[in-house]
């Protein structure tokens, strides 16, 4: 219909011709390994994020199943005091006919004004049983009981009661408070079917019998009730299946004679297992990445004192088979808590709160009703710690972490260690079953680190390592674990090669430290004794005895002098290293897992069996007792700048505490126990050993 135009018209000269675009086979190979590499990143990143999401997702299912049964416990209850109610009514309808005429009237008429009960004689009733709680737990307080009630969280929470109409604000993530759920009417509740065909949880008692007529004041009644109250009350009042402290206690004592801290049965090739050494088999339903609980932001320029020589972590996992191997040592059993005091869901900015909520206290959203968590004696009784002002904060304090890597090592990690070479270049070893692995973590999110630089092959392949320690110069590695030799790895060349063994009459080795020249190696032994090695002559040269269980695990103070070693016989013992001699034995009630010596300061921090973590003063009475743990607590190590410790445990969690009262500077959950950790001689990062056969570098934030 119109013409054609002409777009581009052909010029009055010749045109010039572009150059053909040569692609080379190397060229598209490197663009195809360049795609290759962003794929594979993405996909551990979604991959990581999907982890994540499953572990949150199995927390909410935890909390649904809780309020379920919290509010079926209620409905029965509900319904057992109706029926009562009906009861009784027809026990004064039997009974009136036998009275009196006058005194018919009288109880027809008392039992008329029974029934007339109105809301605000309901709110003066619970006031009232509120404020004579409260009395007596201002009464056990004073009276010096740290551990009753839940101390001076519960305080705060029980002046929360007396205002029966406000209760705490919902905690992000968490299912609505039960105060916030309508039930309804006990004529519309058929008893809900039980996951597994289990029975309904027990009744709850102590709730006075509502009216035949008066259901609906029932139910205003019991909601007032559960809005006066706090979180942490309200799981320990109406949570069916939580047990008395006493019971908990013996139940783990009764559940780890089942699991064990670790399980290394071999009694052929082909029973041996994977999980053989999961510490923690309970606790394994929740898999994701590490969840790093932090405080706000804090920068932080300080110097930073030189590296330690000492050596902190434990690699004693004890078990308490029959058929336990030699270097396994025996334990007294205790499982961790399902749902212990602290299993909260999981999310980024929380720190667990200070023991007392003062103008410093910083609980990010959480309800200011949890019980305090640590605890000071100086001879006498243990008191709740109230934390400075600077308890957070400060020069060389880290405000959080954040995991940067994931060490596939492939087998359960018992035993890390981090090494800063001289050019900036950071190293991780991974020790679990008969190998020591090495990892490039320069750049920890880069594909490089996803894969191991070398394998040492120290131990038979059925063997454990147990410790693995770098001398300060970063080139020579000692490796010990479940066999009589210690071996001694050379670094420097681009291979790394065995140097020497060192043979001692003990089946294993628990734990290795170093003196600071670089000269001796001390090593905790299976039979309880301490050997002390020449790594220059590489010879045994002393041995200290005086445990009479297991040596598990062992530090030595900066300046070469005092060695502290921990052991199954539930002691820590000091030795004079320039006298060959012990000098002090700290007597405790449970087995010691774990220990460290404060680089800076006179504190030794103590990981026990029980779940507490004690810090002691070496030349003093004074002592703190940390109880966030709800496990046993199987690795610790403190940073070189002193100001800070971690500590792992089989509850799945890494703490970090300030030295030396305690308070909480983040938490980490991963997603089974973790058995080992270590810090960064510049105290930037921190590396974790777990069940999960991997282990999981960390940032510190600053």
């Amino acid at each position: 219909m119109y013409p054609t135009p002409t777009r581009h018209p052909a010029g009055s000269g010749p045109q010039p011709t572009a150059g053909p675009i040569k692609f080379t086979v190397a060229d598209t190979l490197e663009r195809i390994k360049e795609e290759f590499n962003f794929l594979q990143a993405q996909y551990h990143t979604l991959k990581l994020e999907c982890e994540k999401l499953a572990s949150e997702k199995t927390e909410m299912q935890r909390h649904y199943v809780m309020y379920y049964e919290m509010s079926y416990g209620l409905n029965v209850e509900m319904h057992k005091q109706t029926e009562i109610a009906k009861r009784l009514s027809a026990i004064i309808g039997q009974v009136l006919p036998f009275l009196a005429q006058e005194h018919q009237q009288q109880v027809a008429s008392a039992v008329e004004r029974a029934k007339q009960v109105t809301m605000s004689e309901l709110n003066a009733i619970i006031g009232q049983q509120q404020q004579q709680g409260l009395q007596q737990l201002l009464q056990q307080i004073h009276a010096g009981m740290p551990h009753g009630v839940g101390g001076a969280g519960a305080l705060l929470g029980a002046g929360s009661l007396l205002f029966p109409g406000a209760g705490p604000p919902p905690t992000p993530h968490l299912p609505p408070p039960a105060h916030k759920v309508e039930l309804p009417p006990p004529s519309d509740i058929k008893p809900p079917v039980l996951p597994g065909g289990a029975a309904p949880p027990p009744l709850l008692p102590g709730q006075p019998p509502p009216r035949d007529d008066e259901r609906m004041s029932s139910r205003v009644m019991s909601q007032q009730q559960r809005r006066s109250v706090s979180p942490h009350e309200r799981e320990q009042k109406y949570r069916p299946r939580s047990p008395e402290p006493e019971a908990l206690d013996a139940k783990r004592r009764k559940e780890e004679k089942v699991l064990g801290h670790v399980s290394l049965c071999s009694d052929s090739d082909a029973e041996k297992s994977d999980q053989d050494l999961v510490v923690d088999v309970a606790n394994e339903e929740e898999r994701g990445s590490p969840s790093v609980r932090t405080e706000g932001d804090r920068t932080d320029n300080g110097p930073r004192p030189p590296s330690r020589s000492g050596s902190s972590s434990s690699r004693s996992t004890p078990k308490s088979s029959k058929d336990e191997k030699p270097g396994t040592p025996g334990s007294k059993n205790r499982a961790p808590t399902p749902t212990g005091r602290y299993a909260f869901p999981s999310y980024a900015g929380y720190r667990p709160p200070l023991p007392y909520d003062g103008p410093h206290a910083r609980t990010n959203g959480m309800p200011p009703t949890k019980p305090a968590y640590s605890y000071h004696s100086c001879g006498g009784p243990l008191q709740p710690v109230p934390f400075p002002a600077d308890a957070l904060s400060g020069a060389g304090v880290p405000r959080g972490a954040r995991a940067v890597a994931a060490l596939a090592h492939g087998e359960v990690v018992c035993a890390v260690a981090l090494s800063l070479e001289p050019g900036g270049a950071r190293r991780a070893y991974t020790g679990g079953k008969g190998c020591v692995k090495l990892w490039d973590i320069t750049s920890p999110g880069s594909p490089a680190a996803l894969e191991p630089l070398s394998q040492l092959d120290c131990l038979q392949r059925d063997n454990y390592i147990r410790s693995v320690k770098l001398l300060p110069d970063g080139r020579t590695l000692l490796v010990g674990g479940e066999a009589s030799n210690l071996s001694i790895w050379d670094l420097s060349s681009p291979t790394p090669r065995m140097r020497a063994e060192l043979t001692s009459s003990a089946p294993a080795c628990y734990a290795l430290a170093i003196s600071p020249d670089s000269k001796v190696c001390f090593s905790c032994c299976s039979d309880g004794n301490i050997a002390v090695w020449d790594l220059h002559n590489q010879t045994l040269v002393r041995q200290f005895q005086g445990h009479t269980d297991g040596a598990s695990c062992i530090d030595i103070s900066p300046d070469g002098t005092r060695l502290w070693t921990g052991g199954l016989d539930n002691t820590v013992r000091s030795w004079d290293l320039r006298e060959g001699r012990q000098l002090h034995q700290h007597d405790f009630s449970s087995q010691i897992f774990s220990l460290g010596y404060c680089p800076t300061g006179s504190w030794l921090a103590v990981g026990m069996e029980n779940s507490h973590v004690e810090v002691l003063h070496a030349g003093k009475p004074d002592r703190y007792q940390l109880v966030l743990h709800e496990s046993c607590v199987l690795s610790l190590r403190f940073a070189g700048c002193g100001k800070w410790f971690v500590s792992t445990g089989k509850d799945n969690l890494l703490n970090a505490w300030r030295t030396p009262y305690g308070a909480s500077l983040f938490q980490s959950k991963e997603s089974s126990s973790v058995l080992s950790c270590d810090i960064s001689a510049d105290d930037k990062f921190i590396v974790t050993g777990s069940g999960d056969k991997k282990a999981t570098v960390y940032e510190v934030l600053y």
